[in-house]
């Protein structure tokens, strides 16, 4: 049992032996051939790696002096216009030939007529009484002449009729003269002083009956004045050279006082209202011509600098020029101030030919104001949010803030921050690495100042 046993023990041991050979022989096999292969492959070419430049524009800049423009939008008005409607009542018989939108009347002509022969008859009538009292006052004046004349005569009467009643009456004391004789002397004398008082009492009457009548001449008078106003009114006429805005009245229709009729406006001075943000205007508005307008707390000594306008919808740069004027009113809720800009009928038609300016136009202004002194000029764009812009500096991009003084149209001006002649970047750019490397495809030709 155990002879047998023992040569089982080897047969195994050799297998695990043999095994063992196998794998070692295999992985050195592998090792060979991975090693063999790694030296036929040839090690990849090495690859210079050169920085890419970024391609930009670049402006040059230099101090200078820059006018300054607030600009606005504001809508064209005509400076005065007037809504006429008729101060009488009546039919219209009679209108313009030309009563018709648009048209241009001119200053005087009759724009409507109303039936006039109501009017006719009461200024008659007024003349007539104004005739009746001027001729009653003129018998009162006469008479009042005669009146005192005869009031001399009575006194004199009265005493003449006094002397002969005293006569009587002293005689009768002497037994002279009878009693009834003193009698018909009282009496005659008492008919002659009532009858010089009558007439005294009319005499001192007159200067008030005068006065009565001609109050009533007064008011004849002013019934006639009216009369004859109203006369007039019945024609209408145009207050000045108009343009007709609206017309609501026909040939033949009943009209009443302070019925719109029509409306006529002046194109001789058009005006626009300018709302402008009121720190512009603390800031570059100019107000240094002489104060007007004596001890009152509002606006004054605004300058009437020329201002140009552009109507909005004219795509060719055709301007017209205007006056500031005024300044029309402050909001307080929007913290605008509102300016008036004035041109007048040679400046609307303008020069060259073209469409003139005329009420309605939705138009941009520009009002200069102060000067900017020793600033840059830069593309808008240029500057970002951050109030910074880039520089080429050699063949380098550099970040630098800046201080901008004002942005204008599609410039900004630059107070501080860079110098003179130094190489702004204009091409905008989306958050650059510092101090990358530039390619300026615009070269600027380079500073020759000192």
């Amino acid at each position: 049992m155990e002879a047998s046993g023992r040569p089982g023990g080897k047969t195994g041991n050799h297998k695990i032996l043999r095994r063992i050979l196998i794998c070692s022989g295999v992985l050195l096999l592998g090792i060979i051939g991975m090693t063999t292969l790694a030296g036929l492959k040839k090690p990849p070419r090495e690859v210079k790696v050169d920085e890419r430049p970024i391609r930009v524009e670049a402006l040059r800049v230099h101090a200078e002096d820059v006018q300054v423009y607030i600009t606005g939008y504001g809508e064209a008005r005509a400076l005065k216009q007037v809504a006429i409607s008729p101060e009488v009542s009546g039919r219209i018989v009679a209108v313009h030939p030309r009563l018709k939108v648009g048209e241009i009347i001119p200053k005087g002509d009759i724009l409507f007529q109303i039936d006039e022969r109501n009017y006719i008859a009461a200024r008659d009538e007024a003349r007539a009484a104004v005739q009746q009292w001027e001729t009653a006052i003129a018998r009162l004046k006469k008479q009042q002449v005669i009146d005192a004349q005869r009031l001399k005569t009575l006194e004199r009467n009265q005493a003449l009729a006094k002397s002969e009643f005293e006569r009587l009456r002293s005689l009768e004391s002497r037994n002279v003269s009878s009693r009834s004789g003193v009698e018909r002397a009282e009496q005659a004398y008492n008919t002659a002083s009532d009858q010089a008082a009558q007439m005294a009492e009319s005499v001192t009457l007159y200067p008030i009956r005068i006065k009565e009548a001609q109050s009533s001449l007064a008011a004849a008078r002013a019934r006639l004045v009216t009369a004859e106003a109203n006369l007039e009114r019945a024609q209408v006429r145009a207050p000045f050279d108009g343009r007709l805005k609206a017309v609501s009245i026909e040939n033949g229709e009943y009209v009443s006082p302070g019925k719109p009729a029509l409306t006529l406006a002046d194109d001789s001075i058009l005006e626009i209202q300018v709302p402008i943000d009121s720190r512009d205007a603390q800031q570059w508005l100019r107000f240094d011509a002489a104060p007007s307008g004596g001890q009152t707390a509002w606006f004054s000594g605004l300058t009437p600098v020329k201002s140009r306008i552009h109507w909005t919808e004219d795509k060719s740069n055709h301007t017209w020029e205007g006056t500031l004027h005024r300044v029309v009113k402050f909001d307080q809720k929007t913290r605008t101030l509102t300016l008036a800009v004035r041109v007048d009928a040679a400046a609307a038609r303008g020069a060259g030919g073209g469409l003139p300016l005329v009420e309605g136009m939705f138009c941009s202004v520009s009002i200069p104001g102060k000067t900017l002194y020793s600033v840059f000029r830069v593309p808008r764009q240029a500057v970002s949010f951050e109030e910074t812009v880039f520089l080429a500096d050699g063949n380098r991009l550099k970040t630098l803030p800046v201080v901008v003084a004002r942005t204008q149209g599609q410039e900004a001006f630059i107070a501080g921050g860079i110098d003179d002649g130094d190489l702004v970047i204009t091409t905008r750019l989306v958050d650059p690495l510092e101090n990358a490397l530039l390619h300026i495809t615009n070269p600027p030709e380079e500073d020759t100042r000192s």
